[in-house]
């Protein structure tokens, strides 16, 4: 079996260490990285696979709930925090556990082993699933089949999403969270600009003032994502010489 891949993102030297040395001494994992805060994390989380992100709380800047909202679907996050507070919002953003610190090798143990069981449902999940180019949604009583490679960006409103698809006049509407769709979009090929806004990279051809151009449609990039979405950006950019 391949090995989880972990990054620790954390503000404290010492729980940093400490959360090192529970990967290295758990036979299913490795540690990818770790760093002190998440604009360190975002170049490392966004270029290679990481699995599951072991995610302080409370940190200057970027604290790590505004992260987790724009880490990639294919991440899982545990949290590891010394506020109770936060547990609540903790699960609001789809967190594998919530850890409480000082945390203890077997608390630790517990939440590797939920990361394991995600692992292997996502792994068969893959492995039933012989075409990920495509998806397929309900829209006016129809099921309808949509290349994702064709998808120029999705907007949110309230229960519904609008696709808007290359080539076509009209938007297909479908009953359906930001939040359900972007989990069957292919991680690398689509980033949330926007908490009403998912777009597909490949598609990006202007972008003006912070905002993305689609013909006539401009897309905000909002705070919370401009730093993922700059990070993309930089990754890709060709300086002059």
């Amino acid at each position: 079996m391949t090995p989880l891949r972990c990054c620790i993102v954390d503000d404290e030297p010492l729980a940093r260490d400490l959360i090192a040395s529970y990967i290295e001494k758990t036979p299913f994992m490795e540690l990818a990285g770790k760093f002190g805060s998440a604009q360190e994390a975002v170049k490392t989380i966004l270029e290679g696979k990481i699995d599951i992100v072991f995610l302080d709380i409370h940190m200057p800047q970027l604290n790590g709930m505004e992260f987790a909202r724009i880490l990639p679907s294919t991440c899982r996050i545990v949290f590891t925090t010394a506020y109770e507070r936060y547990a609540v919002d903790g699960f609001k953003v789809n967190a594998l556990d919530y850890l409480m610190k000082p945390v203890s090798y077997e608390e630790f143990a517990c939440a590797a082993n939920k990361a394991l069981e995600w692992a292997e449902l996502h792994r068969r999940a893959d492995n039933n699933a012989p075409n990920r180019h495509f998806i397929i949604v309900k829209s006016d009583y129809k099921q309808v089949q949509i290349a994702t490679s064709d998808i120029l960006y999705i907007e949110g409103l309230k229960d519904y999403v609008k696709i808007y698809v290359e080539g076509e006049k009209s938007s297909i509407m479908t009953l359906m969270s930001m939040k359900a769709l972007e989990k069957h979009l292919p991680a690398d090929e689509f980033i949330r600009v926007h908490r009403s806004f998912i777009v597909n990279t490949s598609k990006i051809k202007t972008i003006e003032r912070n905002r993305i151009v689609f013909g006539n449609a401009y897309i905000p990039v909002s705070d919370s994502y401009r730093q993922a979405f700059n990070d993309f950006i930089s990754l890709r950019s060709i300086s002059p010489e």
